[in-house]
């Protein structure tokens, strides 16, 4: 019971409950914008490096002009792949709308390499002629395709690149303000952290900043890295657009597993072109990458710094992409750092009798 004549320990007990019903509030209203602020500290802590060879550089240019380059060029970094990325969608939607336009006037022949099929070929090829080789069944499937379920997902589509441009652009103006007050920013933290967990408080946001950065290194440089590799087999392999096809290897690569679903995409089109041989060898070629990357190069890159096992990391990284999407990328690995880094010192502590 606490006893009206301890004004001070109420003053305590009324900040502490304020201060978490003004925190609780500030993450509701601004919840939706957090993710960016929380992209921009990971795109900072990446280029840091750099950045700071540049502050050395040119001191004078520290409070306007160097962050304003470097958010623009993290700007052009994400637009100009995009944007190359839109027009030959674009250009390649021209030829997809007049393939669906004689589709339907003409029907779907069934391809020659059905009948090659090892298993289940007479089952595939009356499947084909029941559903996609008369213009009525052709017509009857494409009309499924218009259907009120796509138009209310195409809506949601729209919506949902709307909402991820703004949050795009607000984690570039976000970038600018952390990148001219970086100094301050880490200070503030450094301190907090302090108050809170004592010595341990720096150390903890050490681990982060390895963290991220090592994830970076595994996932994202690894990415480019096996995209590129792909480009070389896509082209001797034949695949259509393989410099495409290379970009999304690239991207997709970053997600534990995600390399696989394009090599299956392009194996389909190898295969819808007869070419079976060359898609089972482009698909056992791209997963022998994808094994050496994951098992060999991956685990040493992002657990190295922070002496993590890739367990764990797996574990951050595929639950972080579960909750939090692209985010998790970072954000998983990063908080499992923390915790196998407080799990150590804990047990530290015990064995030192502490």
């Amino acid at each position: 019971m606490i006893r009206a004549s301890d004004p001070a320990r109420l003053h305590r007990i009324a900040k502490v409950v304020l201060t978490i019903a003004l925190v609780a509030f500030g993450l509701w209203i601004g919840g939706t914008f957090l993710p960016a602020l929380v992209w921009a500290g990971i795109i900072a802590i990446a280029i840091d490096p750099l950045y700071r060879r540049a502050e050395m550089r040119w001191p004078w240019a520290r409070d306007l002009a160097l962050p304003l380059i470097g958010t623009t060029l993290i700007a052009l970094l994400v637009l100009v792949p995009l944007a190359m990325g839109a027009v030959e969608a674009a250009r390649e939607a021209k030829y997809l709308f007049a393939w669906l336009a004689d589709a339907q006037e003409n029907g779907l022949p069934e391809p020659q390499w059905l009948a090659r099929v090892p298993l289940f070929s007479d089952q595939v090829t009356a499947w084909w002629h029941d559903n996609l080789a008369t213009p009525e069944a052709a017509g009857e499937q494409f009309h499924r395709l218009r259907s009120k379920v796509l138009i209310e997902q195409s809506q949601l589509l729209g919506k949902g690149l709307i909402l991820r441009s703004v949050i795009f652009g607000f984690t570039l103006m976000s970038l600018f303000f952390v990148l001219r007050d970086r100094d301050k920013i880490v200070a503030q933290f450094s301190r907090a952290g302090e108050r809170l967990l004592g010595p341990a408080g720096r150390r903890l946001g050490g681990q982060v900043i390895l963290s991220v950065r090592g994830t970076i290194d595994g996932l994202v440089l690894v990415g480019i890295g096996e995209g590129v590799a792909m480009v070389v087999v896509y082209v001797a392999c034949g695949v259509p657009h393989p410099l495409l096809f290379g970009a999304v290897t690239a991207v997709a690569a970053m997600i534990p597993f995600g390399a696989a679903a394009i090599f299956l995409v392009t194996g389909a089109l190898l295969v819808g072109q007869g070419a079976v041989g060359t898609a089972i060898i482009l698909f056992a070629i791209g997963m022998g990458v994808v094994f050496v990357a994951d098992h060999f190069i991956r685990p040493v890159l992002i657990g190295g710094a922070t002496k993590l096992p890739f367990l764990f990391v797996l574990i951050g990284i595929l639950g972080g992409v579960e909750m939090l999407g692209l985010l998790g990328l970072f954000v998983g690995p990063a908080t499992m750092a923390v915790l196998i880094m407080l799990w150590r010192d804990y047990v530290g502590a015990g064995a030192r009798g502490e």
